[in-house]
């Protein structure tokens, strides 16, 4: 996960109930696995003393920085997030190293063009 990431800013309150969401993001974030999959990420947990909203702020390697509530959002649906963002990230990145424009456009007729079936040929020559 903290391979699609640069940075991680974790904001809470510890005497607020609502902080669970960002103790279990931040175990993610300590955990052995995830610090070696990029060990240039920085993380940091600013332990606020108001009544500001626990938040978790990630910024992508790309420079998009995105906040979440950390109190209406569970830290597995953050994860998933992140993973999902960060394999868009990387198929732009091999489009552009191949020269490809992205994003890809796909012109409206090739939507509807027919497509042959994707059977294995085995399993049509053993009918036969």
């Amino acid at each position: 996960m903290l391979k699609f990431l640069s940075k991680i800013k974790i904001e809470f309150n510890t005497l607020d109930p609502r902080v669970a969401s960002c103790m279990e993001f931040l175990a993610q974030c300590n955990a052995r696995k995830a610090k070696e999959s990029n060990p240039a990420c920085q993380v940091l947990v600013k332990r606020r003393t108001d009544d500001f909203p626990p938040q978790i702020t990630v910024t992508f390697v790309n420079g998009v920085e995105e906040a979440f509530d950390a109190t209406s959002t569970p830290a597995q649906a953050i994860r998933t997030m992140i993973l999902e963002k960060g394999q868009l990230l990387e198929t732009e990145q091999m489009f552009r190293e191949a020269g490809e424009k992205w994003p890809v456009i796909i012109p409206e007729e090739e939507l509807h063009q027919f497509a042959p079936g994707t059977k294995p040929r085995k399993a049509e020559e053993k009918k036969q």
